[in-house]
C-alpha cells in the first residue's frame, strides 16, 4: 500500500502588508506526497511555489490548514517532535551562494547540522564530512576552503552535502538548478536522483523548467496564483494536459526540431500574472484565459477528478 509521507489539507499562507492589503501567496492547497517519490511543482514566478515549500519546511507558519507528516499534524508536535521534523525535512535553495555563510569553511558548513543535533563525536563528524564530500562528487581536500572559492555547481553540491548531513527523509528542492549553467544542471539533477535511490529520499522539486520536471518527477502539480490548478502523474499530465494554463505552459517548451517547432500547435497566454493584491472571484486564471465564460466567476475551490488520478480546477470539467 502506498504511504503518504506528507499531506497538506487546505493550506493557505497570507502576508499582511497593512490593514487593507493582504497577499494570499498560498491559497487553499491540498495534496499528498508519497514515500520515496518526487513531486514536481511548476508555475510562473510569483505563483507561490517557493512560499509553499518554505511553509512546509516551517520557515513560514501556515495561516490556515494542516500539514501532516507521517500521520502527525506538525502544529501539535512537542519539542522533541519538532526537532525530529526539522531534522527529517531539509531544503536546497535556489541560489547556493546566498544560502552559504561566506565566513565558514566547507567543514563547518557541512558539520553545522551535526553539531546542532549533537550527532557523533568530533572525529566521527569530521569523517562524516569527508564521506559527504565524496557522495556529492567533491574532493576531500576542499574541506578547508570557503564558498567563494567554488563554482556555482560545486556550491550547489556543497549545499546538497549539508542537507544530507543529518540523514533527512524529505528534501525540498527550491529551484535547485535555475541559478546554474545549463551544462551543470543535468549533473545536479542526476546527482539528486542517485542520492534519492541510495537513501530512499522523498523530494518536493520546485521548478519552472518543465523539461527538467518531466525528467525527474513522478507526479506534477501546476500552480497558479497560489492554487494547485492541475495535478496528475507525470506521463498523464504531459501527454494529456487539460487546464488551459497547463496546455500553454507545455506548448512553451521548445522542440529541438525546427520543422516540428514551426508546425506545433501554439497555445498562448494573454496578459501578465495579476497582482496578488487584487481580489479575483472564481477562477484566478479567467483574466488571461481564451475559454472564459460567466461560469468562471463561480468556480468551486476544488480539484475535479477526471479519471486516471488526474485532477483539474476548471469550469470546463464541472458538471
Amino acid at each position: 500500500m502506498e504511504k503518504a509521507v506528507l499531506t497538506l489539507k487546505n493550506v493557505s499562507k497570507n502576508f499582511v502588508l497593512s490593514k487593507n492589503r493582504i497577499i494570499q501567496a498560498v491559497n487553499n492547497v491540498s495534496l499528498q506526497i508519497l514515500d520515496g517519490e518526487t513531486f514536481g511543482l511548476v508555475g510562473e514566478s510569483g505563483c507561490g511555489k517557493s512560499t509553499l515549500g518554505r511553509t512546509i519546511k516551517g520557515i513560514y507558519k501556515p495561516t490556515v490548514g494542516e500539514i501532516i507528516y507521517n500521520g502527525n499534524n506538525i502544529r501539535n508536535l512537542n519539542k522533541n517532535g519538532k526537532k525530529q521534523y526539522t531534522r527529517d525535512m531539509q531544503m536546497i535553495f535556489q541560489d547556493p551562494y546566498s544560502s552559504l555563510n561566506p565566513r565558514m569553511t566547507v567543514k563547518d558548513i557541512i558539520a553545522e547540522g551535526l553539531n546542532i543535533h549533537n550527532i557523533g563525536t568530533k572525529i566521527e563528524r569530521e569523517e562524516k564530512v569527508y564521506e559527504l564530500l565524496g557522495l556529492v562528487g567533491l574532493n576531500r581536500e576542499f574541506i578547508s576552503r570557503f564558498p567563494h572559492e567554488f563554482s556555482g555547481g560545486q556550491r550547489q553540491r556543497l549545499v546538497i552535502a549539508r542537507a544530507l548531513a543529518i540523514n533527512p527523509k524529505f528534501i525540498i528542492c527550491d529551484e535547485p538548478i535555475s541559478a546554474l549553467d545549463v551544462s551543470v544542471q543535468a549533473q545536479i539533477v542526476n546527482l539528486l536522483q542517485d542520492l534519492q535511490d541510495k537513501f530512499n529520499l522523498t523530494y518536493l522539486f520546485i521548478a519552472h523548467d518543465l523539461s527538467m520536471v518531466k525528467h525527474i518527477s513522478d507526479k506534477v502539480g501546476v500552480m497558479y496564483m497560489g492554487k494547485i490548478i492541475e495535478l496528475a502523474y507525470k506521463q498523464e499530465l504531459f501527454n494529456n494536459p487539460q487546464h488551459p494554463y497547463t496546455k500553454a505552459l507545455l506548448a512553451s517548451i521548445p522542440v529541438p526540431d525546427p520543422v516540428i517547432e514551426r508546425e506545433k500547435n501554439q497555445v498562448t497566454i494573454k496578459g501578465e500574472l495579476p497582482s496578488l493584491l487584487i481580489k479575483i472571484d472564481g477562477c484566478k486564471f479567467k483574466t488571461r484565459c481564451a475559454y472564459v465564460t460567466k461560469k468562471c466567476d463561480y468556480l468551486k475551490d476544488d480539484l475535479i477528478d477526471i479519471g486516471n488520478k488526474h485532477y483539474v480546477m476548471c469550469t470546463l470539467f464541472e458538471k
